[in-house]
Order: structure tokens, then C-alpha cells, then sequence
């Protein structure tokens, strides 16, 4: 199946496409919690929307496993279970690894002075103790690096990954500790890129995923994580 970015753009600006994108980032972020019932009328209502394109945005919420449609009853919340978590990021660690070594040999000189630039201010802030903008030039450095692999299809599925674990990531990037290694492997990865060292990136950014998620198990984040998802399925 080939991807289609035109078809995504129309998509998101189509009705279905607003309530769905608008869905799935408040389930995404933890506005619903798990287990709760999407009403349609109650959303329809709320985004000046009819119930059809909600109910169109329920069926590929559901294709995506966020939610669960049970016939004769409604639509409820499934949520990223602590498994899904760790299969995400398992992926995706192979896959920025591969971002990294694409970027090496596309990264453009305004991708990688802005790379330059994020790595610096995320070192500023971290000597000020300024975890919510660490947080967002965390996020913004791996925009930069999908960007630069010039692959819509890679930087799409990465972008996507990355919304899925936001809520995670940002509990894992408040640790005090983590926040400053964090960039100080945001900075190898660009060093390598930069260097031209195409195998030397990708084992670095592949890396650095697998820390950020042993970073979470050994926070007691993940098994937080699991209590909780076992006491919503009780």
C-alpha cells in the first residue's frame, strides 16, 4: 500500500478528519481516561458537528485500537496499554535508527543549523532546571531528525510513534536525570550526522531510544504504568 500525503492533508481538514485527529490527540493525551464512553451526540455537540462524521471518526479510532465499539452499547476508551508501550518503542528504536542514517545523507545546511541550535538551548535550560522547555526542544530535535530523512512514509510512521508515547515521554523527560542525558545523546547523534558517519548515527539513535525506555522501566514509570491499566480491567 503506498502512502499518500495529499490524501492526509484533505484528510485532516475533511469533518471526519478533524473529529478523528482531535479524537485521538485528547485520547492520546490522557483527556479521557481509559475504560470512559465517547458519547456521539455529546461530541458532535461539542465540535459543532453532525453524528456522522463522529461515528466515521469512531471506526478508525477503532482500526487504530484507541477504542473499543461495543454494539447496542457505545464506544469506549481502550487507550496504549503498557505492552503497546513497549512494542512502540522497541520499533521505534529500530526505526530512528534508520531515520538517523537517511538523515546523514539528507539533512540539509537549515536542518542542521537548527539542530545545532536545539541542542544548545536544551543545554541552557537544563543548567536552569527548565524541564517544560526541555520537553518541548526534546520533542522538536526528532521532528528535525524525521524531516531531515527526506522519507514522508518514515517521518509520518515516526511522527505518529512519537504522538502515541507523548504521554510517557513527558513523565520520563521531568526526571531531573534523564532531561540532560537525554540531550547529551541528542548531541552525539547530531555530531555523527554531522560528521557524515552514517553507521556510527543510526547506532546512536537507536540507542537512544532503548535508553529513554529503560529510563522508564527503572523510573517505576512502566510499572505505574501497569498497576494502573490492571486496576482499570478489573
Amino acid at each position: 500500500m503506498t502512502y499518500d500525503v495529499k490524501q492526509e492533508v484533505t484528510d485532516k481538514y475533511s469533518l471526519r478528519g478533524r473529529v478523528f485527529h482531535k479524537l485521538r490527540e485528547d485520547i492520546l493525551s490522557g483527556k479521557y481516561e481509559d475504560h470512559e464512553e465517547l458519547k456521539e451526540v455529546a461530541i458532535g455537540e461539542e465540535m459543532g458537528v453532525s453524528r456522522t462524521p463522529v461515528r466515521e471518526a469512531f471506526r478508525q479510532l477503532e482500526l487504530e485500537g484507541l477504542i473499543q465499539i461495543i454494539p447496542n452499547k457505545g464506544a469506549y476508551v481502550t487507550g496504549i496499554t503498557p505492552k503497546d508501550v513497549k512494542d512502540i518503542y522497541m520499533i521505534r528504536s529500530l526505526l530512528e535508527g534508520l531515520c538517523a542514517r537517511w538523515a546523514t545523507a539528507n539533512i540539509t545546511e537549515e536542518q542542521m543549523e537548527e539542530m545545532e541550535e536545539n541542542v544548545y538551548l536544551a543545554r541552557f535550560h537544563a543548567q536552569k532546571g527548565h524541564l517544560e522547555q526541555m520537553a518541548e526542544l526534546d520533542n522538536r530535535f526528532h521532528e528535525i531528525l524525521y524531516e531531515a530523512c527526506n522519507s514522508k512514509i518514515l517521518e509520518h510512521q515516526l511522527k505518529d510513534f512519537h504522538q502515541y508515547v507523548i504521554r510517557v515521554r513527558r513523565k520520563t523527560l521531568a526526571n531531573a536525570n534523564r532531561g540532560p542525558k537525554s540531550n547529551e545523546e541528542h548531541s552525539q547523534i547530531m555530531e555523527a550526522i554531522k560528521a557524515g558517519d552514517a553507521d556510527k548515527a543510526e547506532q546512536l539513535a537507536n540507542r537512544h531510544i532503548l535508553n529513554a525506555y529503560e529510563n522508564m522501566v527503572q523510573s517505576g514509570l512502566y510499572e505505574a504504568y501497569q498497576k494502573e491499566d490492571a486496576k482499570t480491567e478489573k
